[in-house]
Order: C-alpha cells, then sequence, then structure tokens
C-alpha cells in the first residue's frame, strides 16, 4: 500500500484502488515532536560528524485514488542546526556555509514520484538552500498509518539522500596536511516522518 504512484501497462487498463488506501486520502502536517532531519558528513577523512535541523515544518497532500498526484513541502529553520558543539553550529549559520541571516530558511518542494515495488517510492523535488535551486531525489519508505491515543490520524515514512554541498554553494573547506580536505563535498540527509492528518 502506499501513495505516489500506480503502476502502468503497455494497455490501458482500469487499476483497482485499495479502500484502505483510498482513505487516507487528505492534507497532513508533519509533526515535528516525532520526526527528525538528519544529516551526515565526512570529517578530515576519517569519521563521520552527524547533526539535524530541529525547527521545520511540513505539509503533505495524499491522493490515496490517484497516488501520483501526492505532493510534499518541508521549510527549515537554518539557524536550527545542531550538531552537538556549539562552535561548529555558529560556523555552519555563518558566511562561510549556510549564511543563516541572510538565508534563513531551506525548502523542498515536491515535483514528482515513482513507486519502486512495495513500500518502497522514490520521490523528486526542488531543494533550495540559500539563493540556489536544484533537484534532490529521496528513497522513502512508507511506514504505515495509524490512530494514536489521540484520536489523530497519522502517517509515517522514512528516508534517505545523498547531495553534493558544492552545488548548493557550500564550497567551504580547509586542506590536510596529509592530503584530503576537512569537510565532505557529499552529505548524507535522513528523513524521520510522522505527519497528522488536518481536521476536515
Amino acid at each position: 500500500m502506499g501513495f505516489f504512484s500506480r503502476s502502468t501497462t503497455a494497455t490501458a487498463t482500469a487499476t483497482a484502488v485499495d479502500p484502505a488506501l483510498a482513505a487516507l486520502t487528505g492534507m497532513y502536517t508533519i509533526d515535528p515532536s516525532h520526526s527528525g532531519i538528519g544529516f551526515t558528513a565526512r570529517h578530515a577523512m576519517v569519521t563521520n560528524v552527524r547533526g539535524a535541523f530541529t525547527a521545520y515544518e511540513g505539509a503533505l497532500n495524499l491522493d490515496g485514488t490517484d497516488p501520483a498526484a501526492s505532493s510534499a513541502s518541508i521549510d527549515v529553520e537554518i539557524a536550527s542546526i545542531d550538531t552537538g558543539n556549539a562552535d561548529r553550529d555558529g560556523h555552519l549559520r555563518g558566511a562561510d556555509f549556510f549564511d543563516a541571516e541572510r538565508f534563513p530558511a531551506m525548502t523542498f518542494r515536491s515535483t514528482g514520484a515513482e513507486a519502486l515495488g512495495g513500500t518502497d517510492y522514490r520521490i523528486t523535488g526542488d531543494l533550495t538552500i540559500k539563493d540556489v535551486t536544484k533537484p534532490i531525489t529521496i528513497d522513502l519508505e512508507f511506514n504505515g498509518a495509524a490512530k494514536d491515543p489521540f484520536g489523530n490520524e497519522r502517517v509515517g515514512f522514512e528516508g534517505k539522500a545523498e547531495l553534493l554541498r558544492s552545488e548548493w554553494g557550500l564550497t567551504w573547506n580547509a586542506a590536510l596536511e596529509t592530503g584530503g580536505v576537512l569537510v565532505s563535498d557529499k552529505i548524507k540527509l535522513t528523513f524521520e516522518i510522522s505527519a497528522v492528518k488536518n481536521d476536515r
């Protein structure tokens, strides 16, 4: 059961809609207190540094009768970056990296998606960091739907993506005496999303 795409064949045939899936159609708001947006970068060529953005808001528009019409958007506050080190976080917020004072948010707007089989999906969209907008692909797994003890209808997804930060103008680095650079260009992103269905 999934949202983002229905399989097609060479001949035009009617596609049955799963009633359980159709019932989940609607607008959902991402719940930041039960979600997470994380990233990993290689440091000094030998280890990984992990961090997260702790302030963001977003929405999912899920269409269970025409899953390919579903969409997603998210806005992230750059100043909320947290790697567990205040000096490093300050550097990341500054002009060498995100320049949070001039560009306080990064955004994602989906442009399309496809089913990969089972509960696996691939969603594409435009990621804007600073004044640069480029496409990004996110591999997603639909974790299911449930009603929580407070009566909220929830859906869950987890996902991952990779990008080259230099393509968004995040080019600061420092050379190592032993060769290589201090911070990797490749960044790995992870997503844990819990979203609550809006009241009609």
